[in-house]
C-alpha cells in the first residue's frame, strides 16, 4: 500500500522539505490586481513591492472542488491512497471543497482539517509521513493526527501592522499607536483562528529573542523531534535572533523555512515565528 501524503500550499515547506518526507502540494491562487499567480510563481519580495507600491493588498482565493478532483486523480496514479490537508477550515474554504472531492473516490482520501496554518500544517503532514511507515490504514493514520491539532504551537511577531490594518483586522486608531510606540504583536492561532496575544515593543532581532523564549516558556512541552523557524522574508538576523534561543532546547531537527506567498500577503514582511508539537510526554 503506497499512502500520499498531500496538502495546499499554505504548509510551506520548501522543495527540499517536500523532496524528503514525499509531500505532493495543491497550491492555491493569488491575484496582484488584475494578474493572477499560482503559490510559489511569484516572490514574496514582489507581492511586498506591489503592495507598497499600490496600498492594496492581494487577494487570495481558495481551490475547488474541481480543483480537487483533478488533483487526486492525478496523486492516485501514483499511489493507492491519500492523506491530505487544509489550512484551517476558519481561515479559508478550501477544506470545505477537498471533503466534497474526497468523496468521489471510494474512501481512498482522508481529508484533515489542520485548525492551522503555514509550518503547523507541515508539522502534522511530516507526522502523517512517519505514521506511514508502519500503518497502512489511512484512517488510523488520520485519527492519531487529529488528536495532536490542538497541541501544534503556531505563532508569529509581526513587523509591520499596515498588513492587517489593510485586511481588516487591526483599526486605524491601533495601527496609528502601534506604530508610535513600535509595537510589534504576536499573533497566535487557536482553535483554528488567528488573534493577537502579546506586545512586544522594540527592534526586531529584540523582539524576537523575548519573543522565543516567551513561547518556549509558556508551552514548555515540546516534542523536540522538529521545530520550524517560519519567516515572510529573507531575513538573517531575524533568524538568527531565533536559532540563539531555540538551538539551546535541544530540538533534533530545526528547519529554517520560508513563508509562502498565501501566508506572507495576508502578514506582511519581516514576520517571524517558531512552530512545534507541545505534546511531549
Amino acid at each position: 500500500m503506497k499512502i500520499a501524503i498531500t496538502s495546499d500550499s499554505t504548509l510551506d515547506l520548501s522543495k527540499e522539505l517536500l523532496e524528503k518526507y514525499d509531500i505532493t502540494v495543491l497550491p492555491l491562487n493569488l491575484l496582484l490586481g488584475d494578474d493572477e499567480y499560482k503559490d510559489g510563481d511569484i516572490s514574496n519580495e514582489e507581492i511586498f513591492n506591489f503592495v507598497d507600491k499600490t496600498g492594496v493588498l492581494p487577494k487570495t482565493s481558495a481551490a475547488n472542488e474541481a480543483d480537487f478532483e483533478e488533483f487526486f486523480s492525478e496523486v492516485l496514479k501514483k499511489y493507492d491512497r491519500i492523506i491530505h490537508f487544509d489550512i484551517s477550515s476558519e481561515m479559508s474554504t478550501t477544506y470545505a471543497s477537498a471533503v466534497k472531492a474526497s468523496r468521489s473516490f471510494d474512501g481512498k482520501v482522508e481529508v484533515i482539517d489542520s485548525k492551522t496554518l503555514s509550518t503547523g500544517i507541515a508539522l502534522l503532514a511530516i507526522y502523517a509521513r512517519n505514521l506511514t511507515k508502519t500503518e497502512k490504514n489511512i484512517k488510523v493514520i488520520a485519527d492519531k493526527v487529529r488528536a495532536r491539532v490542538d497541541k501544534v504551537q503556531v505563532s508569529f511577531v509581526v513587523d509591520r501592522l499596515d498588513y492587517l490594518h489593510k485586511g481588516g483586522r487591526c483599526s486605524s486608531v491601533a495601527l496609528l499607536g502601534a506604530n508610535i510606540l513600535k509595537i510589534r504583536p504576536q499573533i497566535i492561532v487557536k482553535d483554528g483562528k488567528m488573534g493577537s496575544y502579546k506586545k512586544y515593543r522594540g527592534a526586531m532581532p529584540s523582539v524576537v529573542t523575548k519573543y522565543c523564549k516567551d513561547v518556549l516558556d509558556e508551552f514548555h512541552n515540546p516534542d523536540k523531534s522538529i521545530i520550524f523557524i517560519t519567516c515572510s522574508s529573507d531575513s538573517p538576523e531575524l533568524y538568527k535572533a531565533a536559532h540563539d534561543v531555540v538551538d539551546s532546547y535541544g530540538f533534533e531537527n530545526v528547519y529554517e523555512t520560508k513563508a509562502g506567498c498565501i501566508v506572507s500577503s495576508h502578514c506582511g514582511p519581516s514576520t517571524i515565528g517558531i512552530l512545534y508539537i507541545n505534546d511531549a510526554e
